[in-house]
């Protein structure tokens, strides 16, 4: 029975496959410009590039699954304790971090005397880089908050852009049947398929450091640090979902009970009617709370198993705060959102993992207020992958359902 690979490991091993392929595309074009060409020697090395390819290809799958399993299943009860590499690490970290806000200018200089350091080109002189422990930690405050990145697709990415292939649910077509062993295999429907270029954008803003501060424990800096990120995080990330989730084109305007019904029951694709559920804010939640149907029953039910989560015709619903999903309209007259959807099919967040900090006491106000300014800097962007899979609903009131009961007179007697 094999040994499971740690994160770190497959880390390294989807680095080192990586390499690999390079140094077979190099021995390639070396071949190529050799008087002595041997087709014999060169399909060989192709062979060998593509089997490694598809090998690199694996290993980051896999690597972006163990990655998505260990942050998922984080508890603060359950951490497992630092190995002494990663407390190293940390320590380095807080120690860098409160070098780097007591002389800005030293660091500074430090960094630009690094830049040649291979990174992609707007990572240059980026500054200090979070490492993967203190983004975890990061992430897991994330999750406390109403983020709604827990409810897309997040890919991680180490390119500044790229393409991904996809295709929606209701243009997905069957394989084909093949009557004989040697049969020619036949090209699947690729006119269907779509592609999906992301440019991973900077997104960046600025936090004071006071004096005190750096007098403080390490874990106490690091606590400082991570909460005020966590929520920038949210913020930025949250604005830039919500951005691509109100431009899907479906966009129903409810005004009863059974429009309700309607887009819960044919808004989206059979297929993905499992996965699917309601979002909306807190203001149109409590709306949503006082409409009854026809017998004085109202629309959202307790769930049975967890009474605090609400249903509708058996389908979640999810509940932002305002303040991350606002409502549009006026005042007088508010209209709230309502999405309907499984999101991680409609919208992906390409992540760049490459959060950095940067310090100065001079510009940004720093120097009139004897403080310093950290700027911090996060790289994602955000695709619609299928744009069927969610609908972006909206309404101001929604009328409870009319009863059509209709009474009998009694027989005479």
């Amino acid at each position: 029975m094999g040994v499971k690979l740690t994160v770190n490991q497959l880390n390294e091993a989807w680095i080192a496959s990586g390499d690999k392929v390079t140094d077979f595309n190099d021995q390639i074009n070396m071949a190529l410009n050799d008087d002595n060409f041997s087709a014999e020697a060169m399909s060989e090395l192709k062979n060998k590039r593509d089997n490694e390819k598809v090998r690199r290809d694996a290993l980051r799958e896999q690597l972006v699954e163990a990655q998505a399993e260990q942050v998922v299943n984080m508890r603060e009860d359950e951490k497992v304790p630092l190995n002494k590499s990663e407390t190293e690490l940390k320590d380095k970290f807080v120690k860098d971090f409160v070098n780097m806000v007591r002389n800005p200018m030293a660091f500074m200089n430090t960094v630009s005397s690094n830049t040649d350091n291979g990174s992609d080109g707007n990572d240059s002189a980026a500054g200090l880089t979070i490492p993967q422990d203190i983004r975890t930690a990061i992430n897991t405050l994330v999750r406390q908050y109403d983020s709604l990145q827990q409810y897309v697709r997040v890919e991680n990415v180490t390119t500044l852009s790229g393409s991904r292939v996809y295709e929606k649910w209701t243009d997905v077509t069957p394989l084909k049947v093949m009557d004989a062993e040697d049969g020619e295999i036949p090209d699947l429907d690729n006119p269907r398929l779509t592609i999906i270029k992301y440019l991973i954008k900077r997104y960046a803003g600025i936090i004071t450091a006071t004096n005190t501060l750096l007098k403080d424990t390490a874990e106490n800096i690091l606590a400082w640090l991570s909460s005020w990120i966590a929520k920038k995080v949210v913020v930025t990330r949250n604005q830039a979902i919500i951005a691509v989730m109100q431009a899907v084109p479906k966009k129903p305007t409810i005004a009863n009970f059974d429009d309700v019904i309607d887009m819960a029951n044919t808004s989206v694709d059979p297929a993905i009617l499992s996965t699917s559920f309601f979002l909306t804010n807190v203001s149109g939640c409590n709306a949503l709370h006082k409409v009854k149907d026809a017998t004085g029953n109202y629309l959202l039910q307790p769930d049975p198993s967890q009474p605090q989560r609400m249903l509708i015709q058996g389908k979640q619903v999810v509940m932002v705060a305002d303040r991350w999903l606002p409502s549009g309209g006026t005042a007088s007259a508010p209209l709230y959102p309502l999405y309907y959807g499984d999101i991680s099919q409609a919208i992906t967040l390409f992540d760049r993992e490459n959060m950095s900090l940067l310090p100065t006491n001079i510009g940004a106000g720093a120097f009139e207020t004897d403080t310093t300014k950290i700027r911090v800097i996060d790289r994602f962007d955000v695709k619609a992958t299928d744009s069927e899979a969610l609908v972006a609903g909206s309404f101001t009131a929604i009328a409870d359902q009319v009863g059509n009961f209709k009474t009998t007179a009694p027989a005479a007697g």
